[in-house]
């Protein structure tokens, strides 16, 4: 893997991003083929993304939260996942890189899945993180608590603390750009409303390295790739978009939902790329030491 054609998926790591990239979008690169058969075309190209729009609005999805870092003029700068209400404060898991090096919960304000408007109040980093996303996207992760609790997210989310994420199937939400395999992301695929969604299959686990070392891969991750159909894709396949960093990676346990990743970076936006994540089951005891009371399944 070359891991320096790796990039960031939104904040500060990332080049600067042109405006389209925060507008209020849903995430994610699809298949050409399932933009064409959903109804995308020239003149009607956000069209082609009904189905990943529904996927998205899926009820065990709906803690998946959008930032904004202009006072929620746009959003779709970063993502978050609702993890659950410690006292009265709503805890939100999300990359770390979004966040200036040693930076302030308040540099976004957070919208609820009900649309009311949150500020934070204080954040965690994951302490691996080093803001150099080639060798520690594995721990590209932080806790952000919010000035009061989220109620209209549902139940709060299992965490996936199993070692059998290869192979397996994950669906990839957050709040970013969209586009297709074949041209990348353009605002000419903004327009419906609300998050997108994407499967994949998982194709590579890093497992973590320890000790973790000072100038190499510390390991971590789950990463999927962007194939074509004759390849093997899925009609609901895809990768993640800039502005998706810090949105969550579910997989389907024993019919039950839960996060296995944090979207961190990646290597492009057309086929061939890769999405990576920050593996969930690898920081399982730091997210508990962080947040009391999470559910871990297996």
């Amino acid at each position: 893997m070359r891991l320096s054609r790796r990039r960031a998926l939104g904040g500060l790591l990332a080049a600067p991003l042109p405006a389209f990239l925060v507008r209020p979008a849903g995430a994610v690169i699809i298949l050409d083929s399932t933009w064409q058969a959903e109804g995308g075309g020239p003149d009607k190209e956000s069209a082609g993304f009904r189905a990943h729009v529904a996927l998205g609005s899926q009820p065990q999805f709906a803690g998946v939260i959008a930032l904004s870092d202009d006072e929620g003029e746009t959003w779709g700068a970063a993502s978050g996942t609702w993890l659950g209400n410690v006292g009265d404060r709503a805890q939100i898991l999300t990359a770390a890189h979004v966040f200036e090096r040693g930076g302030s919960a308040e540099q976004y304000v957070y919208r609820t899945p009900g649309g009311a408007v949150r500020h934070g109040t204080g954040i965690v980093f994951h302490p691996l993180f080093t803001w150099d996303n080639e060798e520690r996207t594995g721990y590209d992760m932080a806790v952000v608590g919010l000035d009061g609790p989220i109620g209209d997210g549902g139940a709060p989310p299992s965490l996936y603390g199993g070692r059998h994420e290869r192979g397996q199937r994950i669906v990839m939400v957050g709040f970013g750009g969209r586009g297709i395999g074949s041209a990348g992301e353009d605002a000419i695929y903004d327009g419906l409303p609300g998050k997108a969604a994407a499967e994949n299959i998982v194709a590579e686990v890093m497992e973590a390295v320890q000790p973790p070392p000072a100038d190499a891969d510390a390991g971590n991750w789950l990463a999927v790739s962007l194939r074509r159909e004759d390849e093997g894709a899925g009609r609901l396949d895809g990768i993640l978009g800039s502005g998706d960093s810090g949105g969550s990676a579910w997989l389907l346990v024993g019919g039950l939902w839960a996060i296995a990743g944090v979207n961190a970076n990646g290597t492009g936006d057309t086929y061939g790329s890769q999405s990576f994540f920050a593996r969930v089951s690898g920081t399982q005891d730091w997210l508990k030491s962080v947040v009391p009371g999470l559910s871990f399944v297996s």
